[in-house]
């Protein structure tokens, strides 16, 4: 009996203790693994695949359905804040591009070249960017869903959501049945997140170490010095415009619950589910949420227009190339564009270094070096990078939605 007892508590400390308290602690354990044992480190790393992989195959139901049951079961008298967050998020995006271009002049770095991958393609232009883009929108449902292509996912499940509006009171409802039993498997997935971290830590830190970040220690400074200006300053500044009061409570949760799994799983894409959870305990409007959370995966990536900045400029003061402010002012603009356009998925922003590069005469070959140079760091850069997409993308939802709480007395006056 017990015994009995000893495992009820440690089952009931395991579901329902602090998400946030075992991701730490599988943090410090996964690091001490590494150091102590790195032969038993590296098999780790399954727990970590597994994890990640789960959340990849559950995200695009859960975007499916939640975004599907949001818009069949919308009601007309109530507003969805979508407008307000595609501003802030392209707002956010442009502002976070600026930083890095006003930060790679005021510390100018060089890199290494090394030899780029050979396989490796990178879209010619914008043009090509926002053709792809355009693709996804009407990409066969079955194959967006298997690819996770968030963006056909979501006209799919807005188009079918918006048929079923005219359904039956019966037939909506089983919609909303599906999206709350795809929610409880979420639920259960979130709740491994400590042990997924765990292997992803130890294996990491067991097959890479340190050595590659120590080469290139000066870009990386300049990397996260700007994604934490703009996660610490930037976003607060803008969280502040619309609700009116404190932004660090709001913004520092949110990079505590969103971030912490997110530079882990590296994944926007994967931080899906996570997101979701946060925006439903915070008791946002769905309507809003269930959309402009997968959206922002794909379009809110303020981390990759930073990485596509700085690498890009780095590149420059390598080669020697002169950087003017006007082409420093396209370049804002084209980085923040082109961000929108990087797959949410690990290293997603670096094919598109070659593009920014092409704005100062780089040539492709050269501009691949500068990708494998951010592969090579990637396992911090792409971390922190995912971190300020991801807990920006809640961090955004969660303001609109106050703005509008906040904005509802006077307009009904």
């Amino acid at each position: 009996m017990a015994e009995k007892t000893l495992f009820h508590r440690v089952m009931s400390l395991i579901l329902g203790g602090s998400l946030i308290k075992q991701i730490l602690g599988a943090l410090v354990l996964g690091c001490l693994v590494a150091y102590v044992a790195p032969s038993i480190a590296v098999p780790l790393g399954f727990l970590g695949t597994l994890f990640i992989s789960a959340l990849k195959a559950v995200a695009p139901v859960l975007v499916f359905a939640l975004v599907g049951a949001a818009v069949a079961n919308h009601h007309a008298d109530r507003s969805s804040q979508m407008k307000p967050v595609i501003l802030i998020y392209l707002l956010g995006t442009f502002a976070a591009s600026a930083t890095a271009v006003l930060a790679s002049f005021l510390f100018p770095v060089q890199i290494d070249l090394v030899p780029g991958p050979a396989a490796a393609s990178a879209p010619g232009g914008i043009v090509e960017v926002m053709r792809n883009l355009a693709l996804s929108v009407v990409d066969n449902p079955v194959h967006a869903l298997q690819k996770a292509n968030y963006i056909g996912i979501l006209a799919w499940a807005i188009g079918l959501g918006w048929a079923m509006r005219k359904a039956g009171e019966t037939t909506r409802q089983v919609f909303n049945d599906v999206a709350d039993s795809v929610e409880f498997i979420v639920r259960i997935v979130i709740r491994c997140a400590p042990l997924g971290i765990f292997g992803l830590v130890a294996n990491t830190f067991a097959a890479e170490g340190f050595a590659p970040l120590i080469t290139y220690a000066q870009v990386l400074l300049v990397l996260l010095g700007c994604m934490l200006f703009v996660a610490l300053v930037i976003n607060p500044i803008i969280v502040w415009f619309c609700i009116r009061k404190n932004p660090f409570p709001l913004t520092l949760m949110m990079l505590r619950e969103s971030g912490v799994t997110a530079f882990f799983t590296r994944s926007s894409a994967a931080n899906i589910p996570v997101n979701m959870n946060i925006c439903r305990r915070l008791n946002l409007d769905e309507s809003t949420y269930a959309v402009s959370i997968p959206l922002g995966a794909t379009m809110n990536m303020a981390g990759a227009a930073i990485t596509i900045t700085v690498l890009a400029l780095a590149a420059c003061h390598t080669l020697g190339v002169q950087v003017d402010v006007f082409t420093a002012i396209l370049l804002s603009v084209v980085a923040a564009l082109c961000a929108c356009g990087a797959a949410g998925v690990p290293g997603g922003s670096l094919m598109l270094i070659p593009l920014a590069c092409g704005l100062f005469g780089i040539d492709n070959t050269t501009a691949m070096q500068v990708v494998a140079v951010g592969f090579i760091i990637g396992v911090l850069q792409d971390s922190a990078e995912t971190a300020l997409n991801s807990s920006s993308d809640a961090l955004f939802t969660a303001a609109a939605c106050m703005r509008a709480e906040r904005l509802s007395p006077v307009l009904k006056k």
